[in-house]
């Protein structure tokens, strides 16, 4: 979907590979409550992943996504007319990325290793997703219901790096809010009322990415992610139709913005699905600085940067 979501030439694109697990062992490995180690319950029917387990009989995610990396090695050596690598791993990326050389334009594609479990969610989500007066409490009961995602993640703030942790992941849920994003059923439906919900995001994420563009080092932890999440969270502090007349967009776009300046002044902005979790921590207040800096200049003059 992530294509759809993009104001200039989509170039990247994100395909999770999923794989059934069955019933796993969660443990928090830090206070995020956003990252797991993953153990088996006892007699696993998946007798064919132990060999990814490490010394600890903890399912090993650099294990995995290495031997992954290596079939898909193997494969793209199979791909005739279009040049496709594989390139080298950003550290502590879940993701393996191939760049895709065809003209007129080269693309990458990251694929993600990804768990899918038939569990609950685990205590960490209990207070997240608060779209009860957004879409409903009937939706958030369904989504809550929906199986448990993990992937392939690297934990930075563990002592030793072992590669053997998972992050919790909602993307499916995160692209069912974004498709079915009104209050009303009929929200920017053919014949419903349309909205500019995702105009504001589209803008938001253009900004961040241009600003990038030209700051890479010192914007280099933030990402489309934390725009996304601030979107979330807009919606749910304006949660009816009316609060994002399609008419609006300069007024609806400025309110949102000033929401997510005001998470990067105060350094906090919660995971929307696991509120401990503040993904704009204080040790990066420098960089949030910066970047509230470069916002407030471009909104002062007009915001050059979309003309450009």
């Amino acid at each position: 979907y992530s294509h759809t979501w993009q104001i200039s030439e989509p170039n990247e694109f994100d395909i999770m590979l999923v794989m059934p697990v069955s019933r796993l062992q969660l443990d928090e490995c830090d206070d995020t409550g956003a990252y797991y180690y993953l153990t088996f319950k006892r007699n696993p029917k998946e007798k064919h992943l132990s060999k990814f387990l490490d010394e600890d009989g903890k399912l090993s995610a650099f294990k995995m996504l290495q031997a992954l990396k290596e079939i898909i090695k193997q494969e793209v050596k199979n791909i005739e007319n279009v040049k496709v690598t594989v390139k080298r791993k950003k550290a502590g990326s879940p993701a393996i990325t191939l760049q895709i050389k065809n003209p007129p334009a080269e693309i990458s594609v990251d694929i993600i290793l990804t768990l899918e479990v038939q569990q609950s969610w685990p205590p960490s989500t209990q207070d997240g997703l608060k779209i009860e007066q957004w879409l409903g409490r009937k939706v958030r009961g369904d989504f809550r219901n929906k199986s448990l995602y993990l992937v392939a993640k690297q934990n930075k703030n563990e002592k030793v790096l072992r590669g053997n942790t998972w992050r919790l992941s909602f993307s499916h849920i995160e692209k069912a809010m974004l498709n079915n994003h009104g209050s009303s059923k009929t929200c920017c439906e053919s014949d419903g009322p349309k909205c500019c919900r995702k105009g504001c995001l589209k803008l938001l994420k253009y900004l961040l990415e241009q600003l990038k563009m030209t700051h890479t080092k010192k914007l280099e932890k933030f990402c489309s992610y934390h725009v996304k999440t601030a979107f979330f969270h807009s919606c749910v502090m304006w949660p009816n139709d009316a609060d994002w007349h399609s008419g609006d967009l300069d007024h609806c776009f400025q309110k949102y913005l000033r929401y997510f300046m005001d998470c990067l002044q105060r350094s906090h902005l919660p995971h929307f699905f696991i509120p401990q979790y503040n993904l704009l921590s204080l040790e990066n207040k420098v960089s949030s600085n910066f970047l509230l800096e470069l916002i407030n200049k471009e909104w002062n003059n007009g915001f050059p940067i979309f003309q450009e």
